[in-house]
């Protein structure tokens, strides 16, 4: 059960019980698995001048309309798919967001077969450490970094669509490649004691 008293980032809306599980659950744990580093890239890349509550209350309709976020599948989708997938009232439909989506599965699984996983890719952007930052108010938090930069400039690099720096920092702040959850946020030293890096 959600525990209100607990102390939060300073952007958790406590008035939205689906923001706080994700908070709690999810933003910051270091990902390992390429199933799970597809869903955010299609996740966040849909986020692109949208705000992340708008994303996470269609993540379901995203999971049903992207092949339960099967990155072969999406990848296999044609002209066809994308007709369908912009009558679907459950995601964000926008043709260069969705057709970008299906391009950057394409990339996804070139970069796996490259690297043995995407995962091996991604985390060499941090040096395999999660780098932790040092935050306590809102105006703390940057929207990129020096990491997020470099990968945004690879991922375009190797084809990959609507993945500016911005978009790409808040997916390693999701994926745990970055802990910026705040000083007095009770997740931070969690998250580092239960994942600790050698």
């Amino acid at each position: 059960m959600t525990d209100l008293t607990c102390c939060r980032c300073p952007w958790v809306d406590l008035s939205k019980p689906d923001y706080i599980v994700y908070h709690d659950e999810e933003w910051g744990v270091p990902v390992y698995d390429d199933k799970t580093f597809f869903e955010f890239l299609i996740l966040e890349s849909a986020q692109a001048g949208l705000s992340w509550y708008t994303i996470l209350k269609r993540r379901t309709g995203y999971r049903h309309a992207f092949a339960n976020f099967d990155v072969e599948k999406v990848a296999e989708f044609d002209q066809n798919r994308v007709e369908k997938l912009m009558q679907n009232p459950n995601i964000i439909r926008n043709r260069a967001k969705i057709t970008a989506t299906i391009n950057n599965a394409k990339m996804f699984l070139n970069v796996a077969d490259e690297f043995g996983s995407f995962t091996n890719y991604i985390w060499t952007f941090v040096d395999g450490r999660t780098r932790v930052n040092n935050l306590s108010a809102l105006s703390d938090y940057p929207a990129t970094s020096v990491e997020s930069d470099r990968l945004s400039k690879d991922l375009k690099k190797r084809g990959f669509k609507f993945i500016g720096s911005t978009i790409c920092y808040a997916y390693m702040q999701a994926c745990g490649l970055i802990n910026d959850h705040s000083n007095d946020c009770y997740r931070k030293k969690q998250i580092i004691n239960q994942f600790k890096q050698v």
